[in-house]
């Protein structure tokens, strides 16, 4: 393998550049010829130049301008999203697709709202209102065209967590605090969605996520193991008591309602898994809640055993209009809300998204919560509990090919027409049907696969993943939210105050410079060191970087393998093109290391920074302080006119020569002689 070499020809004196700076101990003599490197322009830093921007100034003035620019058309898109599709909608194309998509989504629907209610301690006609009203109200304001909203396992289990504590089952108070929340609830997603502030979820990791929703699908599972078992368990979102009270009440356990829930659950997960399997028998996983639902009523009703419970009367009839009620429990509901709200973020806004991308067309997620805002506001007037999107339900809506959010108000109108016709056919369900029916939904849930790829892949996730839920499964929901999403923080702020930093070396006859971790034969010259760092420079991490730099001072010894013989770092070359923003802190503190390199003889050099870090840095006076000429456009060029200095300092007392280049072998003097008649790589203008 060549390398590029030093050649006295090329180590040329530097340019004549224009501005003032400090001056450096190692003074380049007068005869050579100037290296010719690309000049960087420096910015106007006067009080007419613009300083600069503000977040808040961008956001603000880009709303501005976007309102300004907007038409009537545009005003009720945005308002009325469904216009989108209801403008281009191709009758002869999508209203086949649209129907059936609904009709299986509804049948899916029916026969889960109910279990999901029995889940949130509600009467299983509550899950239908649920399924009623948001569903037509999302099909208007939802962005969505694929996204099934209604009634689903974790929200359940949260309201049922939320309200345990303050109201029995079935009592009316748990039924209007249930309304209740599903108000506010839709307040906070309405909010986000004005304030566009659901990029604030981004911070927490899908690690904490996965691990959340396995434990949690665990405790949903456990909770409905009492359906089978034929007596009461502890309701608890902990998984120790649940245990606990199933092994206490071992001896009140009942064969006929555990050989049914077993049965039908075991017909159900061979009807989900074989519809996944073969793609022409897919309406088999849409099917087989009603499945299980139609099994165990025919069951109940033929054969009349006592052990088994069924669901029993449940009013006939569309939802009334009425305005939630037990304000004075708002405040104490607000936190679980803010669980819930995040909950339908996570869930709603993540399904929605890779939808819109699988089926190619643009979603903004601050649209999208506003969407699921108005729903559950609405719906709670007509005694509907916390709505959000649905994993299985939204899939088997992609599945069935549903082209529209038309595919939701059918839907609706068959949850209407269940409400109308059906409810007096419901009291023969058995209650070991509903947990099953919940048990087979949330047994997708458990995410053992990601665990495994975390396991392989990324240690420190799997122990996120593995800290969440174990924290869930022992402590509670609201405690394992609490505690995953305060460890994905602290990961966010330790991966930002400790940024990756890099030392560069030159690839083999080439101008480029990389990390010499990454490529082993990318050699480094010394006294100089070449630092590139990866991440905006602020308050929170440059007290990192500075000690970073001066460990790179320190052990130069380990970073140097070509170059005239120095026996100290002379140069400290800043590689800034990856860093996007500077504060006003890191600029005083790259201010003060300068004043240190300066006392112990050490030039500090900038590459390539980006127009607002540069014109943050001019501002600061930091250009003056080091000297417009240490400023350069390339990598190559700070090297190069460094390499000069280095020279005309050692060339008349030293002579040239090439330690072991970074994990390779030395090189011969011969070879060192040779490689000295070999001219570098010419530096363009």
């Amino acid at each position: 393998m060549s390398y590029a070499s030093l050649s006295v020809k090329d180590l040329t004196s530097l340019v004549s550049r224009s501005g003032t700076g400090s001056s450096s101990s190692l003074k380049p003599p007068g005869q050579t010829r100037p290296v010719k490197v690309i000049p960087l322009q420096h910015p106007d830093t006067s009080n007419e130049a613009r300083p600069p921007s503000i977040p808040f100034d961008d956001i603000f003035s880009g709303w501005t301008a976007k309102i300004k620019r907007m038409r009537l058309v545009d005003w009720i898109d945005t308002l009325f999203p469904c216009f989108r599709w209801i403008r281009t909608y191709r009758w002869s194309e999508y209203f086949k697709l649209d129907l059936m998509a609904g009709i299986t989504v509804g049948i899916m629907l029916v026969p889960q709202a109910m279990s999901y209610a029995k889940l949130a301690g509600l009467p299983p006609i509550y899950g239908l209102y649920s399924s009623f009203v948001p569903v037509f109200v999302y099909a208007i304001f939802g962005s969505s065209r694929q996204l099934a909203i209604g009634p689903v396992a974790l929200v359940s289990l949260l309201v049922s967590n939320a309200l345990g504590g303050i109201a029995d089952t079935n009592e009316e108070l748990h039924i209007e605090l249930a309304i209740l929340l599903a108000l506010l609830v839709g307040i906070l997603e309405c909010i986000m969605g004005l304030l566009r502030l659901g990029w604030l979820i981004r911070f927490i990791s899908h690690s904490v996520i996965s691990g959340f929703t396995s434990a949690s699908a665990i405790v949903i599972g456990l909770s409905q193991i009492k359906y089978f078992l034929g007596y009461s368990i502890a309701r608890s979102s902990k998984i120790v008591p649940i245990v606990e009270s199933i092994i206490a009440g071992a001896d009140k356990f009942q064969w006929p309602p555990f050989v049914m829930g077993s049965l039908i659950l075991v017909i159900l997960q061979v009807m989900k898994h074989v519809g996944k399997a073969k793609k022409e028998l897919q309406f088999l996983r849409a099917a087989a809640p009603l499945t299980g639902i139609v099994l165990g009523t025919t069951i109940a009703k033929v054969f009349h055993p006592p052990s088994i419970s069924l669901v029993g009367e449940i009013p006939q009839g569309l939802p009334t209009f009425s305005f939630p009620r037990s304000f004075d429990h708002a405040k104490t509901l607000l936190p679980t809300s803010a669980l819930i709200t995040g909950v339908a973020i996570l869930e709603s806004v993540g399904i929605a998204k890779a939808l819109a991308a699988k089926n190619r067309y643009e979603l903004d997620s601050n649209s999208e919560l506003f969407g699921l805002g108005v729903a559950n506001i609405l719906g709670s007037l007509f005694s509907a509990y916390p709505a959000t999107g649905s994993f299985s339900r939204s899939a088997v809506n992609n599945e069935s090919e549903a082209k529209t959010g038309l595919s939701g108000l059918i839907t609706g109108i068959i949850i209407g027409c269940s409400l109308l016709f059906l409810t007096p056919m419901f009291k023969y369900i058995p209650q070991c049907a509903l947990a099953a029916i919940v048990i087979s939904a949330v047994s997708g849930l458990v995410d053992y696969d990601e665990a495994i790829f975390l396991w392989r892949v990324d240690k420190r996730d799997f122990s996120l993943w593995t800290i969440t839920s174990t924290i869930t499964l022992f402590f509670g929901i609201e405690i394992g939210v609490l505690v995953g999403v305060g460890f994905s923080l602290a990961f966010v702020i330790h991966e930002s105050a400790n940024p990756h930093i890099a030392v560069l070396g030159r690839l083999p006859g080439t101008t480029v410079y990389r990390n010499i971790k990454q490529y082993p034969e990318a050699y480094t010259y010394n006294g100089i060191v070449i630092v590139r760092i990866d991440s905006p420079i602020y308050f929170a991490n440059i007290s990192y970087i500075k000690d970073r730099l001066r460990e790179y001072e320190v052990a130069v010894d380990k970073y140097t393998n070509r170059g005239l013989e120095v026996d100290r770092i002379n140069f400290v070359i800043l590689e800034m093109s990856p860093v996007t923003h500077i504060d006003s802190s890191a600029v005083e503190a790259l201010k003060e290391l300068y004043q240190e390199y300066k006392t112990r003889d050490i030039q500090l050099a900038i590459s390539n920074p980006n127009k607002d870090v540069h014109l943050t840095i001019a501002r600061s006076g930091m250009v003056e302080l080091v000297g417009k000429e240490w400023f350069f456009v390339r990598v190559h060029d700070a090297v190069q006119v460094c390499l000069q200095y280095v020279q005309s300092s050692n060339l008349e007392d030293k002579h040239l020569s090439f330690t072991r280049r970074y994990g390779g072998s030395n090189n011969n003097s011969s070879s060192s002689n040779a490689l000295l008649k070999e001219p570098l790589l010419s530096v363009e203008k």
